[in-house]
């Protein structure tokens, strides 16, 4: 949620902050800005609405020469999206961009003002900006110690003095890397930003503050200068790229086979290195949107096949429920980028509470990977569409092999090596759907101009529902929701009206005929009755796809892709900016 980038070097400031900003459009903004400091100016230009409409702002400016400078792009949070509140924020001496939140920004504003401070914004940024400019004598690093006692909330600041001709940044609960160049350094929200000229980094930990100059870091805590590991990124200018694409979105599901096999690959020959859930009574999987939703395709996993009680709950509930932990539990925490701060909380009341924890998390050095008490990486790589694709099939993945080795270790699953081995061929099934993907095509056009759209299924197929619904209301704008399907007669059913479409999924064979007797009932209202199954015998009704039939275990796995296509081309029909959906962002570190 939110980018930063900041910049000190010899090249074109505006260059790298644009570029910068324009790398992590990904993250979700409404307005965007930068500052530039020469000698002894600041120069701050600032836009409402998209990166382009900035960049044109900065080409009819008359721009100072300047090595160094910040640049933000704002998701809205305090006060609304306009030209005002954009970031940056320059206070007295102090110029800032800032993800989080400042939670205790009314007292603080109350305060400032009755010491006759004027603001010009809404924002708990300028209110940031304004402590942090209280707190300045002639030391940052001592003025950004004080301002951080001040401060109540999440923050990952980049900070310019109007006296100081270095860079400076500091973090709490909200991403912020620094990268390492040469003659030339960096702060930003994301290792894509500045890939293209650098792929050394330090990882900032809460409250480190960092000072960059053009030939040196320095990052301190409790005001003592300590020593950082400078990390090596594995990203590929390549992968922060869309190469042939027509939008990110569609690249990554098209990567999804490959991603699948380096994780499949990773661990199948070394099922050791899955974490065994079998000795613990209970399990919480919580987490948010996508992830929760592959969390209830793992519940549904571990229950049936390893007899272990599972209990799926948002993040944003849990960490504010009273959970009864009366029993030996444990708490499965997902999340793509390890930031997601609702996630991150619920992990830490676990911990308060001595509850063991495991991470199934993409980004390694995120938050949640490195306090978790255990961790399952998935090998997805960089994800820019704001809808996540692959790391939400490798999440599905992950917990398909989990409950596969629990079920195994319980000695529940008599058909485990033959199991393995159809694991090993899950990639090229995968291929053989997404090469089906102009059916999916044909389905975006018929939806193109559809205001509502339902989901239904029974089961694990009523999980996969609820995913492919949100997929197709975050990318097309297509209210849309997921029912069990059994439920659809309590009241739902009365909004069934002629040409709506239902999107059935079948796969459970226990219950499809429960599950098909539900689509008589919609088709009953001429309902357009979408069925994904993989069972060739089920009457055909406006459309039918049918994967292959595998293992209940990997079943899942072959029906996230089309899912995925419907909402990608259904978007693309309407002509929508599909990597950067309205009001979303990738990675939600606010509340």
């Amino acid at each position: 949620m939110c980018g930063i980038v900041g910049y000190v070097g010899d090249r074109k400031t505006t260059e790298i902050l644009l570029e910068g900003l324009n790398k992590l459009e990904y993250r979700g903004y409404d307005s965007s800005g930068i500052a530039i400091k020469s000698q002894d100016n600041i120069q701050i230009i600032k836009s409402e609405g998209k990166i382009s409409d900035l960049e044109k702002k900065v080409e009819n400016s008359s721009l100072i020469e300047s090595k160094l400078g910040i640049a933000h792009t704002r998701w809205a949070t305090h006060g609304e999206a306009n030209e005002t509140n954009a970031h940056p924020h320059q206070f007295g001496k102090v110029t800032i961009v800032h993800n989080g939140i400042i939670e205790n920004e009314r007292e603080l504003k109350e305060e400032l003002i009755n010491k006759n401070l004027i603001f010009k914004g809404e924002t708990d940024t300028e209110v940031a900006a304004a402590v942090i400019n209280n707190c300045y004598q002639k030391d940052p690093i001592e003025a950004i110690t004080k301002a951080m006692e001040l401060l109540n909330g999440s923050y990952a600041f980049g900070i310019i003095f109007n006296d100081q001709n270095k860079l400076y940044a500091v973090r709490k609960d909200s991403p912020l890397i620094v990268g390492i160049g040469t003659h030339e350094n960096f702060i930003a929200s994301d290792i894509a930003a500045i890939i293209k000229y650098t792929d050394k980094y330090i990882l900032l930990e809460d409250n480190e503050i960092v000072e960059l100059s053009q030939d040196g870091v320095n990052v301190y805590k409790n005001g003592k200068k300590i020593s950082k590991k400078i990390e090596i990124s594995t990203m590929s200018i390549e992968e922060a790229n869309k190469g042939n694409y027509k939008h990110f979105m569609l690249k990554e599901i098209m990567e999804e086979p490959i991603v699948l096999q380096r994780t499949i690959n990773k661990y199948i020959n070394k099922m050791d290195d899955i974490f065994d859930v079998s000795n613990y009574d209970e399990i919480h999987i919580v987490a948010c949107g996508s992830a929760l939703y592959a969390g209830m395709i793992g519940k549904n996993l571990l229950e049936e096949k390893a007899n272990i009680k599972c209990i799926t709950e948002c993040a944003s509930e849990y960490r504010y429920k009273k959970v009864i932990y009366d029993r030996k539990t444990l708490v499965i925490l997902v999340s793509q980028s390890g930031e997601t701060a609702d996630t991150i909380a619920a992990m830490r009341k676990a911990h308060e509470c001595g509850i063991e924890t495991l991470a199934i998390v993409n980004v390694k050095t995120s938050t949640i990977a490195r306090e978790a008490k255990y961790q399952l990486f998935i090998e997805a790589g960089p994800e820019i569409a704001v809808a996540t694709t692959k790391a939400y099939l490798l999440q599905v993945a992950m917990f398909s092999l989990i409950a596969l080795k629990a079920a195994n270790k319980k000695g529940l699953e008599k058909e485990y090596d033959d199991i393995l081995q159809e694991a090993k061929l899950l990639p090229e099934k995968l291929k053989k759907v997404l090469n089906d993907k102009n059916i999916f095509k044909v389905v975006g056009k018929e939806l193109m101009h559809k205001d509502d759209a339902f989901f239904i299924g029974r089961g694990i197929d009523y999980s996969m529902c609820q995913e492919g619904s949100l997929k197709l209301k975050e990318v097309s704008y297509i209210h849309s929701d997921a029912y069990q399907a059994g439920e659809l007669k309590h009241g739902t059913i009365s909004l069934i009206e002629d040409g709506m479409p239902v999107f059935a999924i079948i796969t459970d064979k226990k219950i499809k005929d429960k599950t098909e007797s539900n689509v008589i009932e919609v088709e009953a209202r001429k309902a357009q009755v979408y069925t994904i199954t993989n069972d060739k015998t089920l009457k055909t009704h406006h459309f039918k796809y049918v994967v292959e039939k595998i293992s209940d275990y990997f079943q899942p796995i072959l029906i996230v892709p089309p899912l995925q296509l419907i909402g990608y081309f259904t978007a693309d029909s309407r002509g929508l900016d599909i990597d950067k959906p309205r009001n979303l962002a990738k990675s939600v570190t606010v509340e």
